[in-house]
């Protein structure tokens, strides 16, 4: 039998990455191939020439098969762009009439969507559903209810969204180049599984910052549980923007210098430490402290 594999893409405003993974019968990633261009018809996940996009999805995914001998037919899209929405929505199930009633894997199902549909919204698809916590009567925290005893069952559902408009335009565009979309994922949530270990991931607070070029996207973790989402209207060029205004040197140049001396915090290199850059046809020192 063939392996199965996974074609994962990513639309950011610098490039457009994919990569396609292939899996063995037990789950076991057996090779992994990546591929990026660079972004065109993108910016802050809004498009703005489907045209541009198109054709750089294409190359992409032209290069994606050429390499891996195969042509993907469904693609997994990641969500990027400040169209993200998260909201919390509660709901509550009877139990039993009389009496206390055994907590089973069908009421928690049942109270999970009871909550979902009262959260959901005609102008938003819903992309995540996290149960933040469960209350079984009068006690509230619980993690996972199944087996406890109670009379009603209430849960705390995160939910994250995005503008249905956005859905559309991803589907019809992925459509259009002869491709369809399998789900929408957020990249955060599936890095937390790599970036934290699982037992680091179940205690306490966790934070995960995904810097893009012009989105931040910050997740907090709570005991291994998504708890909030936050996205900023700023990222990596922000910074070699102010670094090619307090250098006044080019944007391409200032991007050079972040990437291979930039650090943030305090600098606690040496005092004297400078690096040589090119200004106006010459080399001129500048100190890593500035940088």
């Amino acid at each position: 039998m063939k392996n199965r594999y996974i074609c994962a893409l990513d639309l950011g405003s610098s490039k457009i990455a994919s990569g396609l993974a292939f899996f063995s019968k037990k789950g076991n990633i057996t090779n992994l191939i990546l591929e990026s261009v660079s972004s065109r018809g993108i910016k802050k996940g809004k498009i703005l020439d489907p045209a541009d996009l198109s054709d750089a999805i294409s190359k992409l995914l032209d290069n994606i098969k050429v390499k891996s001998g195969i042509n993907p037919t469904s693609l997994c899209v990641n969500i990027y762009g400040q169209d993200i929405i998260t909201k919390h929505s509660h709901a509550t199930i009877p139990l039993a009439e009389r009496g206390n009633k055994i907590i089973t894997k069908t009421d928690i199902q049942k109270v999970v969507e009871e909550a979902r549909i009262l959260g959901s919204s005609l102008e938003e698809e819903i992309i995540h559903q996290i149960p933040i916590s469960f209350q079984v009567d009068e006690q509230d925290s619980i993690i996972n209810p199944l087996g406890l005893y109670g009379h009603k069952l209430e849960v705390d559902l995160y939910l994250i969204c995005v503008k249905s408009s956005y859905v559309q335009n991803i589907n019809r565009l992925i459509s259009h180049i002869g491709y369809e979309i399998k789900y929408f994922f957020l990249c955060g949530i599936a890095m937390s599984k790599v970036v934290f270990s699982e037992d680091l991931l179940k205690r306490g607070l966790n934070i995960l910052c995904d810097i893009g070029s012009d989105i931040t996207q910050i997740y907090l973790f709570k005991d291994g549980v998504l708890h909030n989402l936050k996205v900023l209207p700023i990222g990596g060029d922000d910074l070699t923007f102010e670094l090619a205004r307090i250098l006044k040197i080019p944007f391409e140049l200032a991007e050079e210098i972040k990437k291979s001396y930039a650090t943030i915090g305090e600098y606690k290199g040496p005092e004297d430490k400078q690096v040589m850059i090119k200004k106006d046809g010459n080399y001129s020192p500048i100190s890593r402290r500035i940088i």
